[in-house]
């Protein structure tokens, strides 16, 4: 009988002390089989990783809303004062005076008629040098002079300096060279120092008294531009022709409420007229930008929170019913809604109030029709504005962009100061009674105020920091009345957003602190699920590798079985 020969499935795979599964002699595949089993067994790690994107998901929507909310803050801060959103345009009737105004401009007419302008003393020394590197003294020596009726000393000139290093010398003397500047002229000859008086007006003279060995003599500087004031007449004030309004400077900003002046040209005989309107185009322009802002936050609060609707089933967005957005939304429409702060309504029997204290009443609403493309956003009735502006543009102006205007409606006491980033905008009862000695007693919204004399300080509260002058001496008396601080809806849409977008306390950044902490938690989920995982396949792996390496040795018995069947049968 011939001997057995051991074999070997060929399809079979296994290295001991390793697990490599990779099939059995009957064909069968066990590493697709674990990866089957790993697979079902990660439906839970699975579940986390979904989880955790949705956070991820709702922090990136955070961030988006707070780069929105961000670049409304920097919008509506470049219109959240009257001269800012209240535009005054001038006009001239002739180019040798130019003008801009504020918003404190009246609008009017006035008549300019300048009979000087203002310049700076120049001295120029007749005798010159052939070059600039020309020597101007061979002793150390001094410069004495005057300047505005003061006197000054440049020393220590040193020996050989040159016509250059003079003038460098006189400009960089810290005690000078904010009062008088050297400089050089060339006639086509010969360079002659020159020394400018650095301020216009007529008392601003420079006079050389000594320049100990300078190849200069005092005598030598001549006085080439004279110094003197700019004399102006505004609105035939005052009269004679001469008398004059005199100022040290061609920019005149005192003589017309609110209007700077640059003049040009000196006539005494043109007479110059200036013009004053309100710019009501640039109001109007100014009330799109704001709508237009609001609508592009309006509209990312939309996308984030929208519901779809897709064969009858409806689907949330990522921050769909989330709080914290809600909140956001509801303060920002709140700020659109209300009354401005400070405002009242306006009382057409006494007079009283403001003539706009509300968006709505300027041509401001939002759109209620859900079937219309800006369901939700603000609206403007542009011809509502139009009406509005022509009534009364600076009341639509401070709608916008008062910034902590007071005022009372009380004639016995005024509005005098406030704390900023102390005092807050808003209406504030006052009582104040009086007598023979001064003010006895004196609230400021039910809660007792700091007396100083006849001032009125509020102590606590959201006044706290507002000072009243009582105006009305009289004793045994009790005034009472409001006091209105006045924030315009950009101002007070910027204090809320910089609320909202605090990066320690807002609302947005501690939404997104909660979320990376749950992103954390989930993290750890999935390291655990990971870790539970990695250690089933090796235990399947190693379990499975046994099971091969049995079969196989079974498979290999059969074998040699069957061959030695196959040798009795031919004996």
């Amino acid at each position: 009988m011939t001997s057995s020969t051991s074999t070997t499935s060929s399809t079979t795979s296994f290295t001991s002390g390793q697990i490599n599964v990779t099939g059995l002699g009957n064909g069968t595949d066990f590493s697709t089989l674990i990866d089957g089993l790993i697979t079902a067994e990660s439906a839970t790690k699975k579940r986390f990783e979904s989880w955790k994107q949705e956070w991820e998901l709702k922090i990136e929507g955070l961030q988006y809303l707070n780069k929105k909310l961000l670049a409304l803050k920097t919008t509506l801060g470049s219109i959240d004062t009257v001269n800012e959103f209240l535009t005054k345009s001038v006009t001239s009737t002739s180019d040798s005076v130019s003008a801009t105004a504020t918003s404190d401009a009246l609008e009017g007419s006035h008549t300019v008629i300048v009979g000087q302008l203002a310049q700076n003393d120049i001295l120029t020394t007749g005798s010159g040098l052939s070059t600039l590197t020309s020597v101007v003294t061979s002793n150390a020596t001094n410069l004495t002079f005057s300047y505005a009726g003061q006197s000054y000393t440049i020393s220590n000139i040193g020996a050989g300096s040159t016509l250059t290093s003079l003038v460098n010398y006189i400009n960089n003397n810290s005690a000078t060279k904010d009062k008088v500047r050297a400089t050089t002229l060339f006639d086509g000859t010969s360079y002659h120092l020159q020394l400018y008086g650095m301020d216009q007006g007529a008392g601003n003279q420079v006079i050389v008294s000594n320049t100990g060995s300078l190849v200069f003599g005092a005598a030598s500087f001549q006085n080439t531009q004279q110094a003197q004031s700019a004399l102006i007449k505004v609105d035939g004030y005052p009269q004679g022709s001469g008398n004059w309004i005199s100022r040290d400077t061609n920019s005149v900003e005192d003589v017309i409420p609110g209007v700077s002046l640059t003049l040009k040209e000196a006539n005494s005989n043109a007479s110059i007229k200036i013009g004053i309107t309100t710019n009501t185009d640039a109001i109007k322009e100014n009330v799109k930008t704001f709508v237009d802002a609001v609508n592009e936050v309006r509209t990312a609060l939309q996308a984030l929170t929208k519901v779809s609707n897709s064969s009858g089933t409806a689907t949330g967005s990522i921050m769909t019913g989330n709080y914290g957005v809600q909140i956001i939304g509801t303060q920002l429409k709140d700020v659109i809604t209300d009354l401005g702060l400070g405002f009242n309504i306006y009382n057409a029997a006494t007079g009283t109030g403001d003539y706009y204290s509300a968006l709505s009443q300027i041509g401001i609403s939002t759109d209620a029709d859900e079937s219309s493309s800006t369901y939700g956003k603000l609206i403007l009735n542009e011809e509502d504005l139009d009406t509005a502006l022509s009534k009364d543009a600076e009341g639509v102006a401070k709608l916008f962009s008062a910034d902590y205007e007071g005022g009372t409606d009380s004639a016995n006491f005024s509005y005098l100061s406030r704390i900023n980033g102390t005092t807050k905008a808003g209406s504030y009862g006052v009582q104040i009674i009086t007598s023979a000695a001064g003010i006895s007693s004196a609230t400021i919204n039910g809660q007792p105020a700091g007396i100083d004399g006849w001032k009125v300080t509020a102590l606590s509260g959201d006044a706290a920091g507002m000072v009243i002058q009582v105006d009305n001496h009289t004793p045994n008396s009790t005034f009472t009345g409001n006091v209105n601080l006045r924030q315009g809806k950009a101002g007070q849409m910027v204090d809320k957003l910089k609320d909202l977008t605090n990066t320690t306390n807002g609302p947005i950044s501690i939404l997104e602190d909660n979320y990376g902490e749950i992103i954390d938690s989930i993290d750890d989920k999935i390291a655990r699920e990971t870790q539970r995982l990695t250690t089933m396949k090796a235990r399947l792996k190693a379990q499975y590798a046994r099971l091969d390496s049995l079969l196989n040795t079974l498979t290999n018995t059969q074998s040699q079985l069957s061959s030695v069947i196959n040798q009795l049968s031919k004996s």
